[in-house]
């Protein structure tokens, strides 16, 4: 739930270049007010410098920006009314806590009893209260994260940017900081953007992810249809793990070899097209099954992952794809040996078939 004071933002036709290299390309981009939207690409893709547009910190060569109906492309970044968390905290080490998370209240001149008194709540909000008479240098790398979350949250902005603020903690300190993370949104209902290149920590986090790629927006959805039905190669590919094969697509029936493929969705245009293979989608049947296309082939190598057993397929032809199945006595039990024969079913409602190229 959106809080009151949350902002829509419009961002519209936005660029950036830095010589002959465009950094954002006429980007257009809504953010509903309340909304955790994550920016996802790969480095040098143009999301931190889309963050840094928003923030006032990088001014745009073109376009509009707008935090509800107001325009800010040429506000300062102090006046925008937004909370920001940085990749490295960007804590004062000579500040105890309090003093970290009272600074904005200091430059807005609130006064001593109530800045105390947000102090406090903003600590209680982030679990860390009776923290406020520590050293930064006493705390630990996921109490500096939630210091520095406190921080932005003090002056109860309309907005909050975070700039991958978990990637220096390690993996599990990382996960339980995205839950957390979550769960402060879900009760404050603030208008969020984040950006990172993990994209297990987008598609847990958000309610909307923003794959950004060469600077352009490449594909904006939820996370379930980010992941299940992308837009594109580089998505799919971005986003968790997939193989693809080739198919053909001739007066709207698509074909693998002589196999006709069945897939949700309006047919693709005629000629060479990808179908989207996901190892967790793929399921071991005895033979043709309904609702399912089907494809025969042999076991050429396994490897255990711990919860899972990631398997690769050879279909023929060179083709091979992966099948994951769980590491545990029944999931192995179905499993012939190495280079036995194997039928695998992707159910339609599985199956997506994508554009050739890009």
């Amino acid at each position: 739930m959106a809080s009151a004071s949350a902002l829509d933002i419009h961002v519209r036709q936005v660029s950036k270049s830095y010589g002959a290299v465009a950094v954002l390309d006429r980007v257009d981009l809504h953010v509903q007010a309340g909304e955790f939207l994550t920016l996802l690409g790969p480095s040098g893709s143009g999301k931190t410098t889309l963050l840094m547009v928003l923030a006032g910190f990088t001014r745009p060569d073109s376009g509009s920006i707008l935090f509800g109906t107001q325009e800010v492309i040429r506000l300062a970044p102090q006046k925008r009314d937004l909370g920001m968390v940085f990749q490295n905290y960007a804590l004062f080490p000579h500040m105890n806590v309090a003093a970290n998370i009272a600074f904005p209240l200091r430059l807005r001149k609130v006064g001593a009893a109530e800045s105390a008194r947000r102090v406090e709540a903003a600590l209680e909000m982030v679990q860390l209260g009776g923290y406020g008479a520590r050293g930064i240098h006493e705390l630990s790398g996921g109490q500096r994260q939630r210091v520095a979350l406190a921080r932005a949250l003090v002056f109860e902005p309309r907005i909050i940017l975070m700039d991958e603020p978990l990637s220096a903690l390690d993996k599990q300190l990382r996960e339980l900081m995205q839950l957390e993370l979550r769960r402060l949104h879900e009760k404050l209902g603030t208008t969020t953007i984040y950006v990172t290149h993990d994209q297990r920590e987008a598609l847990t986090m958000s309610d909307r992810i923003a794959v950004i790629d060469k600077g352009k927006l490449a594909q904006l959805d939820t996370p379930q249809r980010i992941y299940s039905k992308p837009s594109s190669r580089f998505v799919a590919e971005f986003i968790g793990e997939s193989t693809f094969l080739d198919v053909t697509m001739a007066a709207g029936v698509c074909r693998y070899r002589d196999a006709v493929i069945k897939a949700d969705g309006a047919p693709l245009r005629d000629g060479r097209c990808l179908m989207m293979i996901r190892p967790e989608q793929l399921q071991i049947v005895d033979g043709a099954q309904d609702g399912m296309n089907c494809f025969g082939g042999r076991i050429v190598g396994r490897v255990f992952q711990g919860d899972t057993m990631r398997i690769e397929i050879d279909l023929g032809g060179g083709d091979i794809v992966t099948l994951r199945v769980p590491a545990n006595s029944a999931g192995l039990k179905s499993l012939p040996a190495d280079g036995g024969s194997i039928t695998l079913g992707l159910a339609i409602a599985d199956t997506t078939l994508l554009p050739d190229g890009g």
